[in-house]
Formats: C-alpha cells, sequence, structure tokens
C-alpha cells in the first residue's frame, strides 16, 4: 500500500511537471506591418538561418491564414487578431467614426488621460489575461500608438514612439510615470543610435529581387546599372520620427526596446506566464511609400529578418526554448503599387467623390450638408438634416448606394440598412457584412476595384481590401506547442487569440469567435 501511495504520488508529480511543461512562461507575439504571406517564400534566398526562416523550419506555419474582412487596415486587423473577433464584433473600424447620437466624430484613442483603450469593446488577449493570471505581466511596444493601444487593449501596459522626440513613451491610462529605466534611454537619447544619414543596401544590387528604388542607395559597385531604376516619390524625412518610421531603424528601434523589456520585466522569469506584443508599424509605412515591388521593402525585409535572428536569440538566452511561445504573424498585406506596370493605375480621389456625392444629394433632395464624411470606406451622412427633410433614411441610403457605383473603381456599394436587415453567407457581402459594426460604421459601405487604392500622400500602395494581396498573411508558430509542420488548409485569423488562451489554459477573450488551432493545443 505504500509503495502504491508512492508511485500514485510520482505519477501526480509527474503529470503537474508535464502540464506545466506544456504551457509557456512567455509568449511573444510579432507582427510585421503589411507582409504579405508570400513575401517569406519571394525573398528566402537571401534570409540568415536565424530569423524567419528559424521560425519557419522549427515550428508550424499555416500557409493559407487569411482576415476574412474587407476593412483590413491596421487598427481592425490588430483588434481582430488580439480579440479573436470580426470587427462587426469587435465594433473597430479605423481610427475616427461618426457618433449620430451625439453628432460628433470619434477618435479611437482620445481621452482624457492621454492615448487610451477608451472606445474598444471587445477584451484583448493581454486583458484576459491580466483578469485571470495574477501576477502575470503584459508588455505591448509598438512604433505608433494605435498599433501599441489596439493590441494592449485594457490589460497591461503599452508603449510607443513619442512625435517630438523620438523616445519611448506610453499614457497615464497605462503608466503614471515610465520606468526609471525608459526615461533614462530616453534623456540619453537611444533611439537616435538607430538613424543614420543615409539608407543603403544590406546586400549587393545584383542580390535584390527587385528592380525599382526611390530613395535607396546602392551598395558598393553596381554591375548592371540598368537592371535596379530610379523612380520618383520618396518620401520627405523631415524629423527623427519620420525617419524611424520610414526606413528599417523603426523595426530595429522596436525589437531593440522588446529586448530591454525582456530583461527588465524578466518576462518568463516564473512560473506565471507573461505576455509581450511586438507591431513593426515601420514594415507598413515603407511599403506603403514605396510599395512591395520596391527595393526599399526587399531591404526592409532582409534587415529584419537579421534584427529577428538577433532578438530570438536574445530571447532565448533570457527565457530557455521550451518556456516561449513565438507567434509570428501580420496586421494585413498591401497592394500592388499604383504605379508598378507600364502605365499607372487610377487612383480613388475620396474629397472628388465627397463633393460630388454631397451634390447629386442637392440637387435630388434641395440645398445642404448632406455628407458628412468618407472615412473607412465609409459615406456617413447628415442624419439630422435627412430627418428635418421628412426623408426615409433606408431611401437616401440606397439612392447613394446606386449613386456610387456609377464612380470608376468602385466594385461594390451596400447600405447600413442592407447591412442589418439581410445575412449574407458567402462571397464579397459576407466579407463587407463581417466589418460591419452598425453604431459604427457609415451609411454606404464601398469596396473598391482589384488594384485601386485611395489617393494619399507618401503613398504608393495600401491596404484595406478583401482581396487576397491584403488578407492572406503569414502565420507562424514556435516553441511551445509547436511542432514542425507546415498546414495548407484555410485558417482564420480570429483563431489565434482563442488558441494562445487555451494554450495559456486560461478562457479565451469574452468575445473571441475563433477556433482553436488542434496543431497547437492537441484537442
Amino acid at each position: 500500500m505504500k509503495r502504491f501511495t508512492i508511485l500514485l504520488a510520482a505519477l501526480l508529480l509527474a503529470a503537474a511537471d508535464l502540464a506545466a511543461a506544456t504551457r509557456p512562461r512567455l509568449v511573444v507575439q510579432i507582427v510585421v506591418g503589411s507582409m504579405r504571406a508570400e513575401d517569406l517564400d519571394r525573398y528566402a534566398a537571401n534570409f540568415c538561418d536565424g530569423g524567419f526562416l528559424r521560425l519557419r523550419r522549427g515550428g508550424t506555419e499555416y500557409a493559407d491564414s487569411r482576415y476574412d474582412c474587407q476593412q483590413t487596415t491596421t487598427p481592425v486587423s490588430l483588434a481582430t487578431l488580439t480579440t479573436g473577433a470580426m470587427p462587426s464584433t469587435h465594433g473597430v473600424v479605423g481610427t475616427r467614426w461618426q457618433n449620430y447620437t451625439e453628432n460628433r466624430t470619434v477618435h479611437l484613442l482620445a481621452g482624457r488621460q492621454g492615448n487610451g483603450p477608451y472606445n474598444l469593446i471587445a477584451p484583448t488577449l493581454a486583458e484576459t489575461m491580466e483578469r485571470q493570471l495574477e501576477g502575470s505581466r503584459q508588455v505591448t511596444i509598438a512604433a505608433e500608438a494605435t498599433s501599441a493601444v489596439v493590441m494592449a487593449g485594457k490589460g497591461g501596459e503599452a508603449y510607443w514612439l513619442d512625435s517630438l522626440t523620438c523616445g519611448w513613451s506610453s499614457s497615464t491610462y497605462y503608466l503614471p510615470i515610465p520606468p526609471a529605466w525608459v526615461e533614462r534611454g530616453n534623456r540619453e537619447r537611444f533611439n537616435s543610435s538607430y538613424l543614420d544619414e543615409r539608407w543603403r543596401t544590406l546586400l549587393s544590387p545584383d542580390d535584390y529581387v527587385n528592380t525599382r528604388r526611390s530613395d535607396i542607395e546602392l551598395a558598393g559597385i553596381q554591375r548592371q546599372k540598368e537592371r535596379i531604376r530610379t523612380v520618383d516619390g520618396a518620401p520627405e524625412l523631415h524629423t527623427d520620427l519620420d525617419r524611424m518610421l520610414y526606413t528599417p531603424a523603426g523595426n530595429t528601434a522596436v525589437l531593440g526596446f522588446a529586448k530591454q523589456a525582456i530583461a527588465q520585466f524578466r518576462l518568463g522569469a516564473d512560473e506565471t506566464p507573461d505576455l509581450l506584443n511586438i507591431c513593426l508599424d515601420s514594415s507598413r509605412r515603407i511599403t506603403e511609400a514605396y510599395g512591395p515591388e520596391s527595393v526599399e521593402a526587399e531591404d526592409m525585409y532582409y534587415r529584419l529578418d537579421r534584427d529577428l535572428a538577433d532578438f530570438l536569440t536574445f530571447l532565448f538566452a533570457q527565457v530557455k526554448e521550451g518556456n516561449v511561445t513565438v507567434v509570428l504573424t501580420s496586421d494585413h498585406g498591401t497592394s500592388p503599387s499604383y504605379d508598378a506596370g507600364p502605365e499607372p493605375l487610377e487612383r480613388f480621389n475620396t474629397r472628388q467623390f465627397e463633393v460630388i456625392v454631397n451634390s447629386f444629394l442637392n440637387a435630388r433632395y434641395g440645398s445642404g450638408n448632406w455628407l458628412l464624411e468618407f472615412s473607412n470606406k465609409c459615406i456617413y451622412l447628415n442624419h439630422n438634416l435627412v430627418y428635418e427633410r421628412g426623408l426615409d433614411l433606408a431611401e437616401v441610403q440606397n439612392e447613394v448606394a446606386i449613386f456610387a457605383m456609377q464612380f470608376r473603381g468602385v466594385s461594390h456599394a451596400l447600405s447600413a440598412t442592407a447591412m442589418r436587415t439581410s445575412y449574407f453567407g458567402s462571397g464579397y457581402a459576407q466579407r463587407m457584412q463581417n466589418s460591419f459594426y452598425p453604431r459604427r460604421s457609415g451609411d454606404v459601405i464601398l469596396n473598391l476595384m482589384p488594384g485601386w487604392i485611395e489617393e494619399r500622400e507618401r503613398c504608393r500602395s495600401l491596404s484595406g481590401s478583401m482581396y487576397g494581396y491584403d488578407t492572406h498573411v503569414p502565420l507562424l508558430f514556435y516553441g511551445t506547442g509547436a511542432g514542425m509542420t507546415k498546414v495548407k488548409r484555410r485558417v482564420d485569423m480570429t483563431s489565434v487569440a482563442p488558441t494562445l488562451a487555451r494554450l495559456l489554459e486560461i478562457t479565451e477573450p469574452a468575445a473571441s469567435e475563433g477556433s482553436i488551432l488542434p496543431e497547437i493545443v492537441d484537442l
């Protein structure tokens, strides 16, 4: 009997140790802005062994991971990733929208305590961990405040680059004052060490796949002078923050600060799991400004690959590899550059569109300021004016939707009434409905034709569509829970948050709609 008791105790202890081993002490979620899934293959020949290739070869790669919605912009997609919910549930439709009840513009981050998650509805993974895991720490780092706040939500602490000093900052919503080590680095202007006067290619010009450049200088002697051609349109970089956001220095700085956070906060040092969110916004800025076909975008990936290798080496030196789960993905892909082909594509002029739609409504219903704004591919109508004139809002919405279809570049236009009263089970309408949140989305929602983007400064390429170049993103799991395999079935990006929650042995975020990935969590 005594032997049986000892054996039973040993088995229970072994089972407890096994359970502890399957739960990571630290989850690191890395989001590479505007990275298409195909970029992992396109540039693989020049990647080093310790960066992207380390994660692909040693982890689980989902080859067909997608956002199943139309509004694939950064705040919307990050909210989808971190809450496990569609925009129709989590309510983030953009960085601002019109509040019809109060007749005012609402900004996503605006509040009395500085940038914060005041208008976020659905809880994030960070918030869920903070509530359920006593002693857990959640840290989110991004170059831009929007990315940091949306990923963190109301959980843990968030840091981003200050627009004036280019140092690291937060808001009193998250912290009364920054930690001493952060303030010390800002005083010493540590981030300035990442800024060089000129951006030069990391490799020989002959090693690049892409053949067009705007601003980057070619390293060494260029043997094939005609292969890499120069095009106009480089962004003007006036401030240190510009030089961070529009060069690879921004990604280097974010990963450098993430290493400091791991060491200073001792993330993953005990058995209570911690979370580190990292969003690399410079990748998106560079791709938007120079285009995915540019040498600048390609060089950014090579430099990021080396930075990632350095970060992973540091991470696994601080926290044993068996105690860490790394997730690498993207907020969205990006469109082809409007000027990449032999003849530039037309772009959608939003200001002109607003003027013409308002003129149409003037002619139809009388003079007035009918259109409040065109934002997030939504037309926001003046509801007060509609009701003052005794008009039926649904009829006005429908007429505007029909009129909008006459514009070049518009492929679909659906009214808010149709979104509310109909169920679309598949196709383009379902993706548009997945992005529709009744209290925040506009009266008419547009989708542009493939390849079309809105006309903006510093912008050759954009996200925000339902097409594969925007929705198909990389998804890699490495470390605890991830085997060496490649999964080819289609996976929705709402699956990431509930999968990580199950791996951490906590309840999934409250609004989560995604299914758990069985390759990571054995069901």
